[in-house]
């Protein structure tokens, strides 16, 4: 029996991933935003193992996540747990799932104890922790076992370093659909133009050095809470990332004097519980500072800003902060998510800004934060990226124009895919790089034989990751009523524009009137200009 009933995206992805376990790809990931319930996904996972007579182990990084996770596992399943943590072990318990510390399970005499086939399914909250020596460690350990990591988040460049350990992503739903069907508040940004120097900061395990961000940034604070109140961070619930407790401590002291209620929390602070009570009760005007405590495992839908001043490069991170104010609260009126974004001067391009939130590759992120600090005011972020994607795939077919036009002219009755996503502008398409080793591998028999029925030209399509999400956009764009890949080449090599947007019918219609004219292109018709009935979709 379940305890709860799952939204539709949450039972497609618990579909999802036990599919790909049953298809051979032992270690899937679960990509989920931030507020989409990605603890009650895997707990409806591990309840399903458990059903089979399995032995489920849910890993974290610290003891708050792991006691989330054995209360939303019970309140979800009403299974409970055994513990793996300093003193308390799992060996010898009669629940099937444990939850379990890694820093306990790593140590070798405690790992030692185990049987490597003792656990059947591993969950790894927060996937991007799978990667680090604590983690391989107990994963390696069990060699066996079926793997599901769960992450906010998968660029390219988290895919490719993921990809180091993980075979696939098993399901992913994206930050644009969850604002779009309802479960995630809108996001907007605004950027700031104060410009807050970082060239003399350091890299340091991949990342700006805490230290010499602290340093950079603490000239800088009082013009910051001044435009705070010039952004209307008055009328808001704001919560803020700072690189250190003492300047996290400083920044609160200032917004106070500025009139803000503003409180510090951290790891020592012993008030840490009525603090983080008084906050989920403020109203706007309040601000929670804190120094990376609330990244991860805590809660507080009614905030309605976010301002990150612990600049990063690591997109994971970023998301997990900004990810603490994208949960609805319509009880409290909240609309939206406000993230406001600050001018750091660095040579370093590869900076976290709002963009990377929802864009699908660099190139769009990139028009989308020129586009946002040129701005003078608040961004929709989805309309930031739809444009922006416009932009890049406009960009790159003007930059191919040449070796488009002469596919369009080609006599060959199949569509070159590189004519199929230039004509239906998809960022997935074009932006698309190989992550996963099978994705690197040729594409099948199978998958050429599906895209020649759909007709599409297989020669060209240069790997099984690509011949995938080529058939399922195909899929999707057939079960939508869009253009067919063979009424693009069709009406495209009569110099009709943009067909990928077109609806079947309309294409349909255009083309038999062609046809009943002796297959020439009416007078009436100017192809270049076109606009069908139905309109661009």
């Amino acid at each position: 029996m379940d305890f709860v009933t799952l939204r539709p995206y949450q039972e497609e992805a618990r579909l999802a991933i036990e599919n790909e376990w049953n298809e051979g790809r032992r270690k899937t990931l679960l990509v989920l935003p931030t507020g989409c319930g990605k603890t009650i996904v895997f707990s409806m996972v591990a309840k399903d193992s458990v059903d089979k007579g399995e032995r489920v182990l849910i890993l974290a990084h610290r003891g708050e996540l792991l006691q989330q996770a054995a209360d939303k596992l019970a309140n979800a399943t009403g299974l409970g747990c055994a513990v793996e943590k300093a003193e308390q072990t799992s060996l010898g318990s009669w629940f099937r799932v444990t939850v379990g510390s890694v820093q306990t399970l790593m140590r070798p005499k405690r790992l030692g104890q185990f049987n490597p086939k003792y656990f059947d399914t591993i969950i790894v909250d927060e996937a991007h922790h799978a990667l680090s020596d604590s983690y391989q460690q107990v994963l390696g350990h069990f060699p066996t076992a079926q793997v599901l990591g769960v992450t906010a988040t998968a660029d390219r460049g988290d895919k490719r370093n993921l990809g180091e350990y993980f075979d696939s992503i098993a399901y992913e739903y994206t930050l644009p659909r969850a604002i779009r069907e309802g479960y995630l508040a809108p996001i907007k940004a605004q950027t700031i133009p104060l410009k807050l120097d970082l060239t003399s900061v350091h890299i340091s395990n991949g990342d700006f050095a805490l230290g010499d961000i602290d340093t950079a940034l603490d000239p800088y604070l009082e013009q910051i809470a001044d435009e705070m109140l010039a952004a209307g961070c008055m009328e808001r619930k704001t919560v803020v990332f700072l690189p250190l407790v003492a300047t996290s401590q400083k920044f609160a002291h200032i917004l106070a004097d500025k009139g803000f209620a503003a409180r510090e929390v951290n790891g020592e602070s012993k008030d840490r519980t009525e603090v983080l009570d008084w906050f989920d009760q403020a109203g706007p005007g309040s601000i929670l500072c804190n120094s990376m405590l609330l990244t991860e495992g805590w809660d507080c839908p009614s905030v309605d800003c976010v301002i990150v001043l612990r600049p990063t490069k690591v997109r994971s991170l970023y998301c997990q902060m900004v990810g603490r104010g994208t949960r609805l609260s319509p009880e409290t009126g909240k609309t939206e998510l406000l993230v406001l974004d600050f001018l750091w001067m660095t040579e370093r391009h590869d900076l976290c800004h709002p963009a990377h939130l929802i864009a699908s590759n660099d190139d769009v992120a990139q028009a989308m934060t020129k586009a946002i600090e040129d701005s003078p005011g608040m961004v929709d972020l989805e309309e930031a990226e739809h444009k922006a994607q416009q932009d890049v795939v406009a960009q790159r077919e003007e930059s191919l124009a040449k070796e488009l036009a002469a596919m369009r002219s080609r006599k060959r009755k199949l569509v070159d895919p590189l004519q199929f996503e230039m004509s239906i502008a998809d960022a997935d398409l074009v932006g698309y790089a190989p992550s996963f080793d099978w994705e690197m591998a040729p594409a099948s028999d199978k998958q050429l034989k599906a895209l020649e029925k759909f007709g599409i030209y297989p020669d060209e399509v240069e790997c099984a990751g690509k011949a995938s999400l080529l058939l399922d956009k195909l899929y999707k764009r057939q079960k939508e009523g869009y253009a067919t890949p063979r009424q693009i080449r069709q009406l495209e090599s009569r110099g009709f524009q943009q067909v990928g947007r077109w609806s079947h019918a309309d294409a349909h219609k255009i083309i038999s009137i062609i046809a009943a004219n002796g297959w020439r292109t009416p007078d009436r018709f100017e192809p270049a200009t076109f606009v069908p009935e139905g309109g661009l979709r």
